[in-house]
């Protein structure tokens, strides 16, 4: 095992706790121990890394830029271990997944259960959240591969994998649209709807269209998580509103109809699988990469054989 420099591991946990006395118990040592270190390479760089707060420190914009090469070389010396175990014939490591919730629920354990099979070594720590906070997380390295629905342009995302997704009105089998085979969001304004909140990029999508054609639904329903939206719609009747990729367990079960939305702006979403660009990924994430392209490949096809 290869261990980093104990000055990395010191900023890189006070960095994240944002407190001097957390980060040394966390760490096992005393504060004033932790603090004078600080201090010294404070003094030896001729600046200040960490702005003394009156409960807890933050960085200051010279300990943001110190604190990103700190975590990249942790992840690096920890991708170094890894290869050289790989060469040595051992398989195991850990995959950090950052993930949007309509994966996390249904596809995303699907595929890792598969390859876990195989490879029993590999352990998965997944974070699930919106694609601002995803996207943050792959750029800090905290997150080995990114998967998202359509993420905002970046220059440090390279896209390993691409998934057309097309939205979709979620609603029950007695539902009177159930049996349409597209829709346009128009089509849903005579119904009980939820929806997401305004954080969820298809919700702001969702209320570009109506603002732009004069539409008015009929929110019941706004909460945070994916599967409150659609047990709700189970168990009211409501219509919501998924990427196919979160459609497919109540579509197999056959407790929720999904209906593709034909609407020019939401029949082109994109599942997009990422990783930081100019990072050399760990073994076991690069060869759960190529894995995952492969089911990705397979995830979109037409909702009737998805059923």
């Amino acid at each position: 095992m290869l261990h980093p420099p104990r000055l990395y591991l010191y900023l890189d946990a006070v960095a994240r706790v944002g407190s001097i006395r957390k980060a040394a118990e966390q760490l096992h040592v005393a504060s004033t121990a932790l603090n004078r270190k600080i201090l010294e390479v404070e003094q030896e760089i001729g600046t200040a890394l960490f702005e003394r707060l009156p409960r807890g420190v933050r960085l200051t914009a010279a300990g943001e830029v110190l604190i990103a090469t700190v975590r990249r070389s942790l992840a690096d010396l920890d991708s170094a271990a890894a290869q050289m175990e790989q060469l040595r014939g051992l398989v195991r490591g850990t995959v950090r997944m950052a993930t949007v919730e309509s994966v996390a629920t249904d596809f995303l354990p699907e595929v890792i259960g598969r390859y876990q099979s195989t490879h029993r070594g590999v352990q998965f720590r997944v974070a699930v959240g919106n694609s601002g906070d995803l996207l943050a997380a792959l750029k800090e390295d905290e997150a080995d591969l990114l998967l998202a629905h359509d993420p905002p342009p970046t220059t440090f995302l390279h896209e390993l994998a691409v998934s057309a997704q097309p939205f979709c009105a979620m609603m029950r089998p007695d539902h009177p649209l159930a049996s349409r085979r597209t829709l346009r969001l128009s089509d849903c304004q005579p119904y009980p709807v939820a929806l997401g909140p305004e954080s969820f990029g298809s919700r702001r999508l969702i209320e570009a269209i109506c603002a732009r054609n004069r539409l008015s639904l009929r929110v019941m329903l706004e909460a945070t998580t994916v599967e409150m939206l659609k047990s709700f719609a189970r168990q009211t009747g409501a219509i919501c509103f998924q990427f196919q990729a979160g459609t497919l367990r109540e579509t197999r079960q056959g407790t929720l109809i999904a209906v593709p939305l034909s609407d020019p702006e939401l029949c082109g979403g994109r599942l997009v699988l990422g990783a930081r660009k100019g990072r050399s990924l760990p073994p076991a994430a690069a060869a759960f990469a190529e894995h995952l392209k492969a089911a990705l490949t397979g995830l979109h096809q037409p909702l009737a054989e998805a059923a």
